[in-house]
């Protein structure tokens, strides 16, 4: 049995999860980062979508894509992908970064960052608690 297949049944999604709020953290930091650059894109991970990929689930609900050019859910071959942020306001520069918008999912994806680090910090204490007989030194 490989490391990874050990830490992942030990720790569950959660692992899978925390390197996914990582790369979105930084993905939404680029973003923030680039709010005055002309024509910039802001992008996001569709966190759902990423972690079935990831955990080798799929979705119940098969889409369909009615129009040439609509993302085909079938092809998707990177677990890395990321879908462009629909801007509430559009910019004269061609910007789509809404600084408010990405500090506040910034501020909500460490929220999840930290749960899903607490989460394996708990498994790490219960291994720990059982590896030496529950307390006993």
């Amino acid at each position: 049995m490989s490391t990874s297949n050990t830490l992942d049944n030990v720790f569950g999604l959660n692992s899978q999860a925390l390197e996914l709020w990582q790369r979105r953290s930084e993905v939404i930091a680029s973003n923030i980062a680039n709010a005055d650059t002309p024509n910039y894109q802001a992008r996001d991970l569709d966190f759902r979508q990423v972690l079935q990929q990831a955990s080798g689930q799929s979705s119940n609900l098969a889409l369909s894509t009615p129009t040439p050019g609509q993302i085909d859910p079938v092809s998707t071959a990177s677990t890395d992908q990321l879908k462009y942020r629909v801007p509430l306001q559009p910019s004269m520069d061609g910007n789509t970064v809404d600084t408010q918008v990405e500090q506040s999912s910034f501020a909500s994806n460490m929220v999840h960052y930290q749960a899903s680090l607490s989460f394996i910090n708990g498994a790490i204490q219960t291994l720990r608690l059982a590896i030496n007989g529950g307390g006993q030194s």
